[in-house]
């Protein structure tokens, strides 16, 4: 993995919980044939790197439905 890609996701994403839930999706995504948002550095780039690469660079963004989240939160409170 690479750590330079990493910090730069991480500024774009801030929750760590969410920038793995990304990085995880995307890279399922990709290892099932999807097409990566940014062109590989080289033939054997890592689909993890691929992924914080594309995160780095805006190509993906998180949705969050607060909505949903804080129902959710009260649910498991009661």
């Amino acid at each position: 993995m690479n750590v330079e890609n990493l910090d730069k996701a991480r500024e774009r994403v801030p929750s760590i919980p969410v920038l793995i839930n990304m990085v995880s999706k995307r890279v399922r995504q990709l290892n099932a044939g999807m097409r990566p948002y940014v062109k590989p550095s080289s033939p054997n780039e890592d689909k993890l790197d691929i992924a914080l690469r594309e995160i780095a660079e805006g190509k993906l963004i998180a949705e969050i439905d607060f909505e949903s989240a804080s129902a959710a939160a009260e649910k498991a409170q009661s």
